[in-house]
């Protein structure tokens, strides 16, 4: 067995009525995936028998009780609850979210106490996880609180990769939500991410305006000149290679994103919709700043096609390939900045 496939890849399995235990055993239903990693899906035997079944996938999968009892290989299915759980595929039900949760917080755990590498997501529905241990508007928040730390949410693909300011936020609160810190501190977390993440060096960034036209000089709004420009200069004056504020309707038919290691947008759709509809299918949805490495694909629930035996993989499967590489990358990253007291230890 090579090194990857002992990489362990845990898999929330995301709400049971959606695509997300679909993607999943696809993915890996092509058993050369595991020369790259072993899955552990955090859900139940009788639940993935149940969507195996249904979607006629004949995939095997080895069930265990205990994470130290997983198969190197093979598809692992930890039993995070025993009973028969009701899925109605493409409905939106309270047991669904339910499930999704436990699902998450077993596959978290397991994160924290090493006992799994990385953690792919499968889409949750953001309406009905919510509950007393759940009031987040999605994955990043709650695992930016689970792991006290600053996230990024972060869209890559190997050459197209945006960050966001602000990531699940109300329009209307947008310009009230942004501030010079805020800025400044995103920035710092996509150059950290880009250099220990995805071995750039030198990263360059591009940043995009709050308001339309970049604000037309105050015409349109200030908030691009009193809060964005300057930090950008201020940047500038570090030595850091950040560059903006860019007009976001122009930005991306031009081409620019392309000279750029990626791009810091403003809020969701400004830097979701751009980079769906150049990437859709092969895109990634990273949390960055974690001190674990967390992906996701690009898409949500599909609960219209939810048991039909349509949903594509390649978002997951991309999802898959690019923890892989990110926990690589971070643990050579460590090897390069180790002092010479830790280089020796590590080694040994």
């Amino acid at each position: 067995m090579n090194e990857s496939a002992k990489i362990r890849l845990g898999i929330s399995i995301g709400d049971l009525n959606g695509i997300g235990s679909e993607v999943a055993l696809k993915t890996f239903a092509d058993s050369r995936m595991m020369e790259f990693c072993t899955p552990v899906i955090f859900a139940s035997n009788k639940t993935i028998s149940q969507v195996n079944n249904t979607l006629k996938l004949n995939i095997n999968f080895n069930g265990v009780k205990e994470l130290n009892k997983i198969i190197y290989g093979k598809i692992n299915v930890v039993n995070v609850w025993q009973e028969e759980a009701e899925i109605k595929f493409g409905e939106t039900t309270d047991i669904a979210g339910k499930y999704a949760l436990r699902s998450l917080k077993a596959a978290v755990e397991a994160l924290k106490k090493n006992q799994i590498d990385v953690l792919v997501t499968a889409p949750i529905s953001k309406s009905n996880i919510q509950s007393e241990d759940f009031k987040f508007p999605g994955h990043t928040d709650f695992l930016a609180e689970t792991f006290q730390s600053d996230s990024l949410m972060f869209m890559v693909t190997d050459d197209f990769k945006i960050g966001l300011m602000t990531d699940h936020v109300a329009l209307k609160d947008i310009a009230e939500v942004i501030t010079a810190e805020l800025v400044k501190k995103k920035i710092k977390k996509i150059i950290d991410s880009l250099e220990r993440d995805f071995a750039v060096r030198k990263p360059k960034i591009a940043v995009l305006g709050i308001n339309p036209h970049s604000g037309d000089n105050g015409v349109i709004g200030k908030e691009d000149d009193e809060i964005v420009k300057p930090v950008i200069q201020e940047c500038l004056d570090e030595g850091l290679l950040v560059f903006g504020p860019y007009a976001a309707d122009s930005f991306f038919g031009t081409g620019n994103h392309q000279k750029f290691d990626a791009v810091l947008a403003a809020y969701h759709d400004q830097g979701l919709i751009p980079f769906k509809t150049l990437s859709f299918g092969k895109g990634v949805n990273f949390t960055a700043g974690l001190p674990v490495v967390r992906t996701s694909p690009d898409h949500g629930t599909a609960f219209e096609i939810a048991g039909k035996g349509e949903a594509d993989a390649g978002s997951f499967k991309e999802a898959v390939f690019m923890a892989i590489r990110i926990f690589k990358n971070r643990e050579e990253y460590k090897k390069l900045t180790a002092t010479p007291l830790e280089a020796q230890i590590q080694k040994k």
